[in-house]
């Protein structure tokens, strides 16, 4: 599929075009509640929103800065994935095979990027324009937090997706000219764990119905129910997709649930406080001593684990695979541009008792030859030794290929493509290890993961029953 603004672009226009018509809908039995777009400007000044939008643009940084740690860090933290194969076997493979349709896999490889966005921006702008400013704070923070929460995961406990490790199993949505560059910008593919398309959205239903309770009304008597609905429809779709299209592991839904608990608990609590912010100080932010000297061993205890443990720790075996792949598959690894000066390492270690074909392209070349998780290995190769980007090598078991590849502009990624050799009918078994210019990352990422570590050690005095801070820090707000 080809459409001049990409995936990304398309999604943002169908996004911006639904908003108005979808509030429309959900809020067709109140339409006094609304709020005209004419209005908007006042009202983003009159209830203090100005913040909503600054915490995209830093969370937009954020998430470019963990990006950045992702792939450098990974040779001394490595990865998990061999552990959720163990517990849970191929179960996502046969969902994939026993559901598989093209018409389905284009419906929820659009659904699985455009409701996630869509979720993410819809959500907060959805009680703007409601007038609902206690909500639209909340929705507006379940986004910044949880993401915060997912950190330490993402960076220190690297899950591959089930297309890359599972034998058999596709990148449907990962393996298509239309999503694939799109994909190998923004996503690691290793970040299964935790699931923040389900994990998100959880967080959001359980911040309603906190709300409702203090409220004392049940969520059907809410009267965003429907919108309530609208995420949990959703959310029972992305529990199927996730999996047919070859991306999550089942387990990765329970750390995304558990994440979602911590993230709508510290949220509603905070954001009395927050929304007060204004007139009490940024004094009245600080919690009080006594969770905040749980929340600091809290996080003093989780840092010193990540650094004695993750870092160089069980992950990191030379000798566990984190790709694998059957007879026919072919599976795609992405070499990032971290530095425009230094050529990024790569080693390919054969870590299996098969012979592995093993090749690197630009990016450029390959994006034709994809279609809904196929990937055409006979087209691109064919005139490879033409191709001044194009390395290539058989690996046998037990053996290693040391090459560097050289990046030319910020634009120029290059794909790792790999294939069981010949007509071999065993399991390849790969261990792919990128070393960038920026490999000495590791304080940083920790230095990254404390705000996650903070905020749960702050759930766990309030758990604990330490001293209601927030409640006397925050002042009541206007229904």
């Amino acid at each position: 599929m080809w459409w001049p603004i990409g995936p990304y672009g398309t999604m943002m226009a169908v996004i911006l075009l639904s908003t108005i018509p979808l509030r429309n809908l959900l809020t067709r039995d109140e339409p006094d509640k609304r709020l005209s777009l004419s209005e908007l400007p006042a009202e983003i000044r009159a209830k203090g929103y100005y913040w909503h939008i600054s915490l995209y643009v830093v969370m937009y940084l954020y998430k470019f800065l963990i990006d950045q740690h992702n792939e450098p860090i990974k040779p001394r933290v490595g990865g998990y994935t061999h552990w959720l194969y163990e517990f849970e076997g191929e179960l996502t493979l046969w969902v994939q095979e026993a559901f598989r349709n093209d018409l389905l896999t284009d419906v929820l490889s659009f659904h699985y990027l455009f409701v996630y966005l869509f979720v993410i921006w819809f959500s907060p702008m959805y009680f703007i324009l409601v007038r609902d400013h206690k909500m639209a704070d909340k929705a507006a923070l379940n986004y910044l937090v949880i993401y915060l929460l997912s950190v330490p995961l993402y960076l220190f406990f690297n899950v591959e997706v089930t297309s890359t490790y599972i034998p058999g199993m596709d990148a449907l949505l990962y393996h298509d000219s239309w999503y694939l560059e799109f994909v190998t910008n923004n996503d690691p593919m290793d970040n299964g764990v935790p699931s923040l398309h389900f994990g998100l959205p959880v967080g959001l239903l359980l911040l309603n119905r906190l709300h409702c309770r203090d409220k004392g009304i049940s969520i059907s008597e809410w009267r965003h129910r429907e919108f309530d609905l609208f995420i949990m429809l959703n959310l029972l779709v992305y529990f199927f997709s996730i999996q047919y299209l070859g991306i999550h592991w089942i387990t990765d839904i329970i750390p995304g649930i558990i994440l979602a608990v911590i993230c709508a608990t510290f949220v509603h609590r905070w954001q009395p406080a927050i929304r007060s912010r204004p007139q009490n100080g940024w004094n009245s932010l600080i919690p009080h001593k006594q969770p905040l000297a749980i929340a600091a061993a809290f996080v003093l205890i989780c840092t010193s684990a990540l650094a004695m443990v993750a870092v160089d720790g069980p992950g990191s075996d030379e000798d566990i695979p984190n790709m694998r792949m059957g007879p026919g598959d072919v599976k795609i690894d992405t070499i990032e541009v971290h530095s425009l000066w230094d050529p990024v390492g790569v080693e390919v270690l054969n870590v299996g008792e098969t012979p592995v074909y093993v090749v690197i392209f630009d990016r450029s070349h390959v994006v034709p030859y994809t279609d809904s998780g196929n990937v055409d290995w006979d087209s691109i190769v064919a005139g490879s030794a033409l191709n001044p980007n194009y390395q290539g090598i058989v690996l046998s078991a037990g053996e290693s290929w040391d090459t560097e590849v050289e990046i030319q502009s910020i634009f120029d990624t290059h794909l790792i493509l790999c294939r069981v050799a010949g007509f071999d009918d065993g399991i390849g078994e790969l261990r792919i290890t990128m070393d960038y210019v920026d490999d000495e990352l590791i304080w940083s990422a920790l230095l990254f993961s404390l705000p996650a570590f903070l905020i749960a050690g702050l759930v766990l005095a309030q758990a604990m029953g330490s001293e209601d801070e927030v409640s006397e820090q925050a002042s009541d707000e206007e229904s």
